[in-house]
């Protein structure tokens, strides 16, 4: 059987992210596993505009094809005023079948570990058809991050990225087979 191909996507375009590295964190590690295709997705690549303020069409046929060749995501996520980034949640707009009977985890960040914009992602993937994993990776910006800004990871979160990458595939694997 081949391997999975999993998309970790970067859920923020603002100047000065911290998701890049947070990504090559989730990418780095899971590649050392050696058991799926992993790819990073920066969602600021594909410069989508407010869905329905402008003709997108070239955008948004470049963004679905992207998602339909993944299996499963790893959402990178930050909290913004207690939710999901605007483009974040517009890219996940963008699409709708190109999400559907996919796996997701996710890995969020913020003052309390990006807890609440996790919980309104697994809403919005739940619309779409997209099994979300329990395991999740919270990340606290006051003791994994130097200044906010440099990423620093303690060690113990690897235990729950390795939990939550093993449902990932699992799910990913299993929902293949509705496609």
């Amino acid at each position: 059987m081949s391997k999975l191909n999993i998309g970790i996507i970067l859920g923020s375009t603002r100047e000065g992210r911290v998701s890049p590295q947070v990504g090559e964190w989730v990418k780095k590690h899971a590649d050392a596993r050696g058991d799926a295709n992993y790819e990073i997705i920066d969602i600021a690549d594909f410069k989508l505009p407010l869905l329905g303020e402008a003709d997108a069409s070239e955008q948004a046929a470049a963004w679905n094809n992207k998602l339909n060749g993944l299996d499963g995501f790893v959402f990178i996520v930050q909290e913004y005023n207690h939710s999901i980034t605007g483009a974040l949640k517009n890219a996940l707009d963008y699409a709708r079948e190109a999400w559907n009977n996919k796996a997701a985890g996710i890995v969020s960040y913020g003052s309390v570990g990006g807890a609440r914009a996790a919980e309104h992602l697994r809403g919005i993937l739940g619309e779409l058809m997209v099994a979300d994993v329990r395991v999740h990776v919270a990340l606290s910006l006051f003791t994994d991050f130097e200044n906010y800004s440099v990423f620093k990871p303690a060690d113990l979160h690897l235990t729950n990225l390795n939990d939550m990458l093993s449902q990932v595939l699992a799910w990913s694997g299993a929902l293949k087979t509705l496609r």
